[in-house]
């Protein structure tokens, strides 16, 4: 009985992260098309606001960190990407920018979809319960000050800048947990090879 619950918990666990893999494909794809959106409505080039710097500074990718780390770094990295898109939209909602179009309804798309991703990383967690995800750096005038040290044009490239957050890090956490998806997948076929052959070696004797 022991056997069969541990491997159920063990499907389960490949399931959730088969589904929170799909889900970060699909937003890394929404958040594409809302940056797509946002620079058709400022008029903004491609290469505008293409910063190498981020705004959200985690390594997810060491190589020494363990599955369950990573999965820590990834949510507290998803959660902080919320956090400047609530900023985000708070701000453009007061400045009145636009009307309820594409651009809004991708957004609000966005959001809705960070949020459900940050509880599929939860739920992947081993203490999911009682994680803390990492804190901003209240000292990083680009995490605090993004949308106050400038006028109207620096606060649009640094919406730009988050959107292309967004972007890297539903890519970042699509990618990891695909790779950790994968490893459980090919751990899980070791374990059902050296079954079948202590199976067949006790038939046979």
């Amino acid at each position: 009985m022991a056997g069969a619950g541990a491997g159920g918990r063990a499907g389960s666990v490949r399931s959730r992260t088969g589904r929170a893999v799909a889900l970060a494909r699909l937003l890394n794809r929404d958040c594409t098309r809302l940056l797509e959106l946002y620079r058709e409505r400022e008029n903004f080039p491609p290469e505008m606001c293409l910063e190498k710097d981020r705004i959200v500074a985690l390594s997810p990718s060491a190589p020494h960190l363990s599955a369950n780390e990573r999965v820590w770094l990834l949510h507290s990295a998803l959660h902080q990407c919320l956090r400047l898109l609530e900023r985000v939209i708070g701000w453009e909602d007061e400045q009145g920018f636009g009307e309820e179009g594409e651009y809004e309804s991708m957004r609000s798309t966005v959001k809705d979809r960070l949020g459900h991703l940050l509880q599929s990383t939860k739920t992947l967690l081993v203490e999911g319960e009682g994680i803390a995800p990492l804190t901003p750096n209240p000292d990083n005038p680009e995490e605090t000050d993004g949308l106050e040290k400038g006028g109207i044009f620096e606060a649009k490239l640094w919406t730009c800048r988050v959107l292309q957050e967004l972007i890297h890090w539903t890519q970042s956490t699509a990618q990891t947990l695909h790779t950790m998806h994968s490893e459980r997948d090919k751990e899980r076929g070791k374990t059902t090879g050296r079954k079948g052959k202590r199976e067949r070696g006790g038939i046979q004797s």
